[in-house]
């Protein structure tokens, strides 16, 4: 690999090499704008998250199965008006005109006025400032169709003030409303993503082809992969408007990254060689390798990503995967040819001569280097205390397991949610269908003993029968809890009763199977599958990245240092960030996504600044003593990762600008994490553990 890398690198930073690697690129990008759709054209704001075989899918397609009239896409209608009373002759009139204007995508809404006083009652407060109906949208609406037919509901309620106001809420709701979160929050979050990079790169560097130079790779690529996930997504992949933005920030921070890694040492060359090819030659002969390794790493990271259950992880695999290949090739050939077509102006006004001083010995990463290797144990104390001391906090973390609690207060789905939590029952907000199919017709006494036993559950408020087949074999109940249905108490008490359900079955005197459907059914089968994705995807992808590590570094002890430091900085940085979380934004709780999430970025980018300062070591240890080789690696490589690491903090914590709690709590820790690994693992601790456990060869010390 090593061998057919430089052979690409030689031919890329020739003169002819240089030109004909840019304009491949240039075809190759005008033809895929022309030809190819965009990644856009196929975004969806939703995909099917559990696999087919969870309790609560199996549940919903029975459900289904029997009971036509609840198949599709559910919504609830929520009418509130702040003073006074909802006038239900209104209402009534409002409820008509929706199913006389037979909205295409509106499969049924419920017709209030057609049922019994004491039925209708229940779909009112008790104040009478609120009330809830509910509807069914069908199932196979694309999130913009669903979008459509909801926005003439509100058209229409605009002619009936006198019935309050109107928030759409339950999952039609908040699936149009992720639509609407991300389409406004993708042209912001590109523009930020930009603009905080070039910013960085010209007050670090102070020079303005260094800061145009990555940015015109990133576009490049960009565009390039934008395109092919476009073509993917014609032949049917699902793209997660949720995972595109966040491939939007891997995309721009890695081929940043990747730049300053080619153009620092681009740089030092350029002091050794009076030609800008030779240079840029022997440049990527020393960055070449191990930034393809750092590339590979995560694009591994991301490809384990395959083996998960959970949907949304499983469509990040081929999303990331993409992205990280093209920019792979980019850090190969784009970026060093780009770089060697300038030459030394790309360095302008500070440009490099030949005899100039390849390190200053004043610098701080030289004095930072100088004090590791005399201190080692000190640093590797001191560091080691800072980050166990934050690890400590992850026993803390709490989750939440309601979407709309991370959505931002003014959107209408929270706000029907919160109205609904105010003005109803708690577990009346998503009632648990508990979905009884019997082998043989139950009997009334059958159908009563099995209401009562679900009624004496812990934590059950009270079970209405909610309908029956024509052969009475399958029976639905509505299970109301004491609690809000997303509450951990709520979904630990349904996991309970899945458990027992043989045990109620057979107190009942009935035969047959017992199946829940619900949002706290999801929920529950939502945090068995994370636990599980969380094991399996932690476990591979340790194991295939310090495998990766054990062919680069040829050691089988160095590789242990390197994924030992960034696993426990994932842990230190995971609590740092929880606490600061709550801190500083009063964030009391995340959702369970966010631990995996921040592992794969962490692990994948952090191992990024190991390879860069293990490799410079090994390259270093060829020529001076131990302590010294780590010297030289740290003086030499601190520059331009700590410079890496901190735009590439700051271009995550872009994702703090999106309104979406996973994705601000997420980008948060990402940025956390990625500083410890810059400064504190990459810095002090990766390095004093080298001068620590590494053996010293006499001949290389007597040569010193």
């Amino acid at each position: 690999m090593n061998h057919l890398l430089h052979r690409l690198t030689d031919r890329v930073t020739t003169k002819k090499g240089v030109w004909v690697t840019f304009g491949i690129w240039i075809v190759v990008t005008l033809l895929l704008t022309l030809l190819a759709p965009r990644a856009k054209d196929y975004e969806v704001s939703r995909i099917a998250s559990l696999p087919e075989n969870a309790q609560s899918v199996i549940a919903q397609e029975k459900q289904n199965h029997y009971f036509k009239n609840q198949d599709g896409t559910p919504g609830l209608l929520i009418l509130h008006i702040e003073n006074g009373n909802i006038d239900r002759t209104k209402l009534f009139e409002f409820l008509q005109q929706i199913q006389e204007e037979q909205i295409d995508g509106l499969e049924n809404i419920l017709p209030l006025a057609d049922l019994p006083l004491p039925v209708i009652n229940t779909f009112f407060s008790e104040d009478e400032t609120t009330a809830l109906i509910p509807v069914t949208f069908d199932e196979s609406l694309e999130t913009t169709e669903l979008r459509s037919a909801q926005e003439k509901i509100y058209d229409l309620a605009e002619r009936y003030t006198t019935i309050g106001s109107l928030f759409i809420t339950g999952p039609a709701g908040i699936a149009v409303d992720s639509l609407n979160l991300f389409s406004r929050a993708d042209i912001v979050l590109l523009l930020s993503t930009v603009g905080i990079i070039l910013l960085l790169l010209i007050v670090i560097y102070r020079s303005p082809f260094l800061a145009f130079i990555p940015l015109l790779a990133a576009v490049f690529v960009y565009e390039v992969v934008n395109q092919i996930l476009g073509l993917m997504g014609k032949i049917g992949l699902p793209l997660s408007n949720q995972s595109l933005s966040i491939m939007t920030i891997l995309l721009f921070a890695t081929v940043v990254d990747y730049s300053l890694f080619v153009f620092s040492r681009y740089r030092e060359e350029l002091k050794h060689h009076d030609n800008k090819h030779d240079a840029m030659k022997w440049a990527m002969r020393g960055t070449g390798v191990p930034v393809f390794y750092s590339g590979a790493t995560i694009l591994v990271a991301m490809l384990v990503l395959f083996f998960a259950r959970f949907g949304d992880y499983k469509n990040f695999a081929p999303t990331f995967g993409t992205a990280v290949i093209v920019v792979m090739l980019s850090s190969v050939t784009l970026i060093p040819a780009l770089f060697t077509v300038l030459g030394r102006k790309a360095f302008w006004p500070k440009i490099p001569r030949v005899g100039d001083e390849t390190v200053k010995k004043n610098s701080f990463w030289s004095k930072t280097g100088r004090f590791v290797t005399k201190k080692p144990i000190v640093s590797t104390v001191v560091i080691g205390v800072f980050l166990l001391a934050s690890s400590s906090n992850v026993v803390n973390i709490t989750y939440e397991f309601n979407t709309m609690k991370s959505f931002p207060k003014d959107m209408p789905s929270r706000k029907g949610y919160e109205i609904l939590e105010n003005q109803f029952d708690k577990g009346e907000l998503a009632p648990t269908t508990a979905l009884f199919v019997a082998d043989e017709a139950v009997t009334s006494d059958e159908q009563e003993k099995l209401l009562n036993e679900l009624s004496n559950q812990p934590l059950v408020n009270h079970v209405r029968l909610s309908d029956t087949t024509k052969d009475q074999q399958v029976i639905a109940y509505d299970v109301v809890f004491d609690e809000n249905p997303y509450n951990i108490e709520t979904i630990n008490a349904l996991e309970d009763i899945q458990n027992k359900s043989e045990e109620i079955i057979e107190k009942s005197d009935v035969t047959g199977s017992l199946y829940f459907a619900s949002e706290t059914a999801t929920a529950a089968d939502d945090r068995a599958v994370n636990n599980r994705d969380v094991t399996v995807i932690v476990i591979l992808e340790t194991l295939f990245i310090f495998t990766m590590l054990i062919f680069l570094t040829k050691s089988f002890k160095m590789p242990l240092y390197m994924i030992g430091t960034i696993l426990v900085s994932f842990v230190a940085a995971l609590g740092l960030g929880l606490f600061l979380s709550k801190l500083l934004f009063g964030m009391d709780t995340i959702s369970n996504r966010v631990p995996l999430y921040s592992f794969v970025f962490l692990v994948a980018l952090g191992i990024d600044y190991n390879i860069i300062l293990i490799s410079r070591f090994l390259e270093e240890r060829k020529k001076h003593s131990l302590k010294k080789a780590v010297e030289v690696a740290v003086s030499t490589t601190g520059g331009v990762i700590s410079s890496a690491g901190v735009i590439l903090a700051a271009t995550f914590s872009v994702l703090m600008t999106q309104p979406i709690q996973l994705l601000f709590v997420f980008g948060f820790i990402v940025a956390i994490g990625i500083l410890l690994d810059t400064f504190l693992i990459r810095g002090i601790l990766l390095p004093s553990l080298l001068v620590v456990f590494e053996k010293e060869t006499n001949k290389q010390t007597a040569q010193e």
